[in-house]
């Protein structure tokens, strides 16, 4: 049976780290800052917006927070993100997704300085990505990261399967296993024998948005998991792209849902946030 990899408990280590660095900051008078700005009342953004609010007052993080309505305007959301690159005492902008169809959010990801993107989507942070460079990483692709180094799992010379291709995850991802030296295959809804390249991973990634994609005759004895999926069910409850219930009897290590990748996200934020205001502030 799997041992269960704790998303609450490492998120938790990683926001006490934050808070210690934010306290450290304190004492040079930096206070890290976090600009969230909310288009809209989509209520699963709203909880996000809420939940971050919550972890920045936590690490000791000043948190500015935009709630637009609806009918905003492109041209208004742009000048905000102006108004807050523009602002030296914010070091972090977060625009959370997605945005009501009338705004491109191409166009919103590009106007945000590289340096202030605490989500890690701009395409010269998803660049420095990929050299291996990258100061600012994709949130959840980093936490899920975390989750399985905090366990005790070495990537290196593994076999790592990434199922789901998405910019937000998938590719992200699988950049990230590769400069842990992990050899990596990437699985979408063109790749043929899904199961059988599934069946040789040491370190199975799933991020495809199908509640229970992943079988129990889809893994192999001893594969650790990581559940990236949020899908929910005709009876409200909420299910990951992984049969747990079987596929836990295989692996060795394996995240649930809910309480394994999410909680992930927000906590990388508030590192990513720590990351960029001491780079803002010449601070090793």
């Amino acid at each position: 049976m799997a041992e269960i990899i704790d998303g609450k408990a490492i998120s938790s280590q990683i926001k006490e780290e934050a808070k210690l660095e934010a306290a450290e900051l304190s004492k040079k008078n930096i206070t890290p800052c976090l600009a969230v700005v909310l288009v809209g009342d989509d209520p699963a953004s709203q909880v996000y917006v809420r939940n971050k609010k919550k972890a920045c007052e936590f690490c000791g993080i000043r948190s500015l927070s935009y709630e637009l309505s609806a009918d905003t305007s492109e041209a208004e959301l742009l000048t905000l993100i102006d108004k807050l690159n523009a602002d030296k005492d914010c070091n972090g902008i977060l625009v959370q997704l997605p945005l009501p169809k009338h705004i491109d959010e191409n166009k919103v990801l590009l106007r945000i300085l590289p340096e202030k993107d605490v989500d890690g989507f701009h395409p010269y942070n998803v660049g420095l990505l990929s050299i291996g460079k990258a100061s600012l990483k994709a949130c959840t692709p980093a936490g899920c990261i975390e989750l399985i180094k905090r366990s005790g799992v070495d990537i290196t010379g593994k076999n790592c399967v990434v199922v789901g291709r998405s910019n937000i995850v998938g590719k992200p991802v699988g950049m990230l296993l590769l400069s842990e030296n992990g050899t990596v295959t990437t699985c979408h809804s063109k790749t043929r024998d899904i199961g059988g390249i599934c069946r040789n991973a040491d370190i199975l990634i799933a991020a495809v948005g199908i509640p229970k994609f992943i079988k129990e005759d889809m893994v192999k004895e001893g594969v650790v998991v990581i559940d990236v999926g949020i899908n929910r069910g005709a009876d409200n409850k909420l299910t990951g792209d992984v049969d747990f219930e079987n596929v836990s009897k295989k692996a060795s290590y394996i995240t649930p849902v809910p309480g394994g990748v999410g909680p992930m996200t927000i906590a990388m934020l508030m590192k990513n946030c720590i990351i960029a205001c001491k780079a803002q502030n010449n601070i090793e």
